[in-house]
């Protein structure tokens, strides 16, 4: 039952060129840093990555994105990722992007053993009828489009069949964390996180605090253990490392 591993790079070196990740985080906030290090310096590569975003001012999977090491984003968001773009436009990078919405419920479909589901999210766009360019040729054109959707009606309103994601690992962060892998995350943390914890086969969470089995309120726990394989301990200094994408102050 314990699941604490002695360090980042230990918790990651199994993962293979080509895998499949779910990564939490939104922007800058909840990302697993320090795993997502320690597999750039593995140097994993070819790498299929489903995440909110790709990462944002030269952190979290930016890191691995600057060093060409994904070869497929599955996202929601490009935002002022200005590499990214560049790799998508330039046809370097395979990119699907699906609403936000169904994005967190394909993550936990796929976590709770649902194979499919319905959404009106999308119906009557390229979402659900096809055409969005997942890749394109380096010259403007489109080499890779995404396909149709089965849209089916229910009760006079029409839906859109979107598969629950399943990937072969996964890589989140929490504020605290026992040896059995319970996770609590903090405020906006609490993003993707769970959802990416789930949808992994194997799932890997740095934690900022360890505490021993007991010690967090059942009631407070976001994510119960069993979706967790592997506890990697942050140090003090990891656990503060927290950049601020955008810094606003009020007079």
């Amino acid at each position: 039952m314990d699941k604490v591993v002695a360090s980042a790079a230990e918790a990651v070196a199994d993962v293979p060129d080509g895998a499949s990740l779910a990564v939490g985080g939104f922007g800058l906030s909840g990302v697993p840093n320090v795993l997502i290090q320690a597999l750039y310096e593995r140097g994993a590569d070819g790498l299929s990555v489903v995440s909110n975003n790709c990462g944002a001012m030269e952190a979290g999977l930016a890191v691995l994105l600057a060093a060409g090491r994904i070869a497929r984003v599955t996202g929601s968001y490009i935002g002022a990722n200005k590499e990214f773009a560049r790799q998508y436009l330039t046809g370097e990078l395979e990119v699907e992007l699906i609403p936000q919405g169904t994005l967190a419920e394909r993550l936990r479909a796929g976590g709770a053993g649902i194979p499919a589901f319905y959404t009106p999210a999308g119906v009557g766009t390229q979402v659900a009828e096809g055409g969005l360019p997942w890749r394109y040729d380096g010259s403007g054109g489109v080499a890779l489009a995404s396909p149709a959707k089965e849209v089916r009606e229910f009760d006079g309103t029409r839906y859109v069949l979107e598969r629950g994601i399943r990937t072969d690992y996964a890589l989140v962060r929490a504020a605290r964390g026992d040896r059995h892998g319970n996770l609590v995350f903090n405020k906006s943390a609490r993003n993707f996180n769970p959802l990416a914890a789930m949808a992994g086969r194997v799932t890997v969470a740095e934690v900022e605090e360890l505490v021993e089995p007991g010690a967090l309120d059942p009631d407070a726990v976001h994510l119960p253990g069993v979706f967790v394989q592997r506890v990697v301990a942050l140090t003090p200094e990891q656990a503060a490392d927290k950049r601020i994408e955008r810094r606003t102050v009020s007079g």
